[in-house]
């Protein structure tokens, strides 16, 4: 049976490791330096298991060291945005955090493949890879993916149709650089164009720039956790399953968009072993100009590192 560790036991990674505990992608390890954290929530899951009818394998502590052996590591550990926090603020608090789990993986789940859900994303998905010392394939930013569906849920509501009918690709950075690509939008294979004015695709692509914003407004205390989870177990069953499933995920760029050595967010399919291949695509001057400055922004917290 697999193991999967979610390190972070707040809203998002206890959210995560319920979602993949559930699923039975296999045994399910939360770690959080907050003592108890994680050991009562994964045993308040785990008791939820005679009602659910399924065997649920899930335990939690504090210590890095119980993610000895995993398959796949997800890091979720950090300080959430507040309200007028930018993604980029928590810079210098979550570097430190992520660099020394970063190390503890290398040390304890050598061969493990690792989402990285920490913002600023990019960023830390860059310095996950730089101190495990990883391939590129196996270090892997959720951006993308939560982004998309925010994306295709504000359409589908426009259009009052079911939400897994309109597919969706974003490129760049995770936060206000994001790429939405309308013209790679379809709605059961109705180009998106055909079914909205220029003028309300324009109004949906900037609220999903803001989704995030959006919901520390309204939550006032803590960000996203219910979709930024559904997405984690959503990749984490794909590189689990090798279910060979295309994914808009951040990963290192290496020559792909005419980038190399950065973490964006591109079509990527993911199966055993994490990234399996980038696909790229012909893409409006429009559309280069904005990758173009989402890149930049990325770059420049890159470097900051």
């Amino acid at each position: 049976m697999p193991k999967i560790t979610v390190v972070g036991a707040g809203n998002v990674g206890a959210t995560a490791a319920q979602r993949i505990a559930e699923e039975g992608l296999g045994e399910v390890v939360m770690v959080d330096v907050v003592e108890g954290l994680a050991e009562g929530k994964a045993l308040d899951m785990a008791e939820a298991s005679p009602i659910l009818g399924k065997s649920i394998s899930l335990t939690g502590g504090t210590d890095n060291a119980l993610m000895k052996g995993s398959d796949l590591v997800v890091v979720t550990a950090g300080v959430a945005r507040k309200p007028g926090m930018s993604r980029d603020d928590l810079l210098e608090i979550n570097k430190k955090i992520v660099g020394g789990i970063a190390d503890d993986i290398r040390r304890h789940a050598p061969s493990a493949v690792v989402i990285v859900v920490t913002n600023p994303l990019d960023a830390m998905a860059h310095l996950t890879l730089r101190r495990t010392g990883f391939p590129r394939e196996r270090v892997i930013g959720m951006a993308g993916e939560l982004d998309t569906a925010r994306f295709r849920y504000f359409i589908a509501r426009e259009l009052n149709v079911a939400g897994q009918d309109v597919q969706a690709i974003l490129l760049g950075g995770h936060g206000d650089g994001m790429v939405p690509l309308p013209e790679y939008t379809t709605v059961n294979g109705i180009p998106l164009g055909q079914l909205l004015s220029q003028e309300r695709i324009d109004a949906l692509v900037q609220r999903t720039v803001d989704g995030g914003a959006e919901i520390v407004k309204l939550l006032k205390q803590g960000s996203a956790y219910y979709a930024p989870s559904a997405a984690i177990a959503s990749m984490a069953r794909a590189i689990l399953r090798d279910e060979r499933k295309l994914f808009c995920a951040s990963v290192l760029l290496q020559g792909e968009y005419g980038y190399r050595d950065l973490f964006l967010g591109v079509p990527a399919v993911l199966g055993k072993g994490g990234l399996r291949n980038i696909i790229e695509l012909p893409l409006s001057a429009a559309a280069k100009g904005k990758l173009k400055a989402s890149a930049a922004s990325v770059q420049e917290n890159r470097d900051k590192l």
